[in-house]
């Protein structure tokens, strides 16, 4: 069976490649609709929101500016006013049609910030018109329901909006991006027993910790929207202050970290306290510290840990697209979802 899902995880090599061609010229723009601003405010839903976590971690870890993630219902339930003079407001859709972020945006504005709308809707999109910059990605029309492409090319729009706002980073690693999905798009690692320690569970803890921790609650929704698993996303220090109780015998921990970087000793020690518990600790990453410490493992990509969240979510889409097949779902339209959905 040939799904759509896995015909555009095949894409993102050239769509990420065309997203940074087009973007990467722009910091100069980034910088200047972030004069005088301080801080960052994301507004986003769904799979947007998760990579909308990767930008909070970036901008504040690399760029030394104070980010947080916005509460829509602020603006389009509660109708409260605040001070955003000082700050600047990233709109995150990948339709760009999403009237409550698109809303919410326009509030923000209203409010005193300045704005950003970060979209694979193109310029003429309701997201990209309400806001002062937009970064347009360039992933291509995605037919499938479950995001990859337009997710990892968010991904790429915000390692863009961090350099043009002065994080400490390498430009010249977003440059390898390409090249490292491709490789893990054909050499995953070990998902076929992978997929089969998850065939049989009804749910699995996905956890990360710091920029990783984008791709832990990314996979998480996948699995939950495309295998309908009940699919808990945790940064691991959350995951560490009760919620372990639930992994078992029954309930499989994914591990997700970067080959490099301050959370990938804890992300190791957390397969080995699962596998020591009798539990299966199935790693995303890590290298092959967190492969030796795993019961099964997915490659990841050999990135720096800034920009290695683009590569850790690859192995995850296709673990997602193979499980639903091998539990009989059309990983292309789960039941109950749309590609666009309305929030009021």
């Amino acid at each position: 069976m040939t799904t759509r899902m896995r015909g555009e995880i095949a894409e993102q090599p050239a769509a990420i490649r065309a997203t940074l061609d087009a973007l990467l010229p722009r910091t100069g723009d980034v910088e200047a609709v972030a004069r005088g601003t301080r801080h960052l405010l994301f507004v986003a839903r769904g799979t947007s929101d998760n990579a909308a976590v990767y930008g909070r971690y970036l901008i504040e870890a690399r760029a030394g500016r104070m980010a947080a993630m916005g509460a829509p219902s602020v603006a389009t339930t509660y109708r409260r006013r605040l001070d955003l003079d000082g700050v600047l407001a990233v709109g995150l859709s990948q339709s760009g049609r999403t009237e409550e972020i698109v809303e919410t945006l326009q509030w923000a504005k209203d409010c005193g910030a300045k704005t950003v709308a970060i979209t694979n809707g193109g310029e003429e999109s309701p997201l990209a018109q309400a806001a002062d910059l937009a970064l347009c990605t360039l992933a291509g029309e995605e037919k499938a329901v479950p995001a990859t492409k337009t997710y990892t090319t968010q991904l790429a729009a915000l390692a863009v909006l961090a350099i043009g706002l002065g994080a400490d980073v390498d430009p010249d690693d977003l440059r390898r991006v390409p090249d490292a999905v491709e490789k893990l798009i054909s050499d995953p690692g070990d998902l076929d027993a992978v997929v089969e320690g998850l065939a049989d569970k009804p749910g699995v803890v996905v956890s990360g910790r710091g920029l990783a921790f984008s791709t832990a609650l990314e996979l998480a929704l996948k699995l939950k929207e495309a295998c309908y698993l009940h699919a808990m996303g945790l940064s691991y220090a959350d995951l560490l202050h009760g919620p372990i109780a639930v992994v078992d015998a029954e309930t499989p921990a994914i591990l997700v970290a970067a080959g490099q970087g301050p959370t990938l000793a804890g992300t190791v020690a957390l397969a080995e306290r699962v596998t020591g518990a009798g539990a299966a600790a199935f790693g995303v990453g890590g290298g092959e510290r967190l492969a030796a410490a795993s019961t099964a493992a997915l490659n990841g990509p050999d990135l720096p840990e800034w920009v290695a969240p683009l590569g850790l979510i690859v192995p995850g889409q296709l673990l997602t697209e193979a499980l639903a097949r091998r539990l009989g779902i059309d990983p292309d339209s789960p039941r109950g979802l749309k590609k666009v959905t309305q929030t009021d």
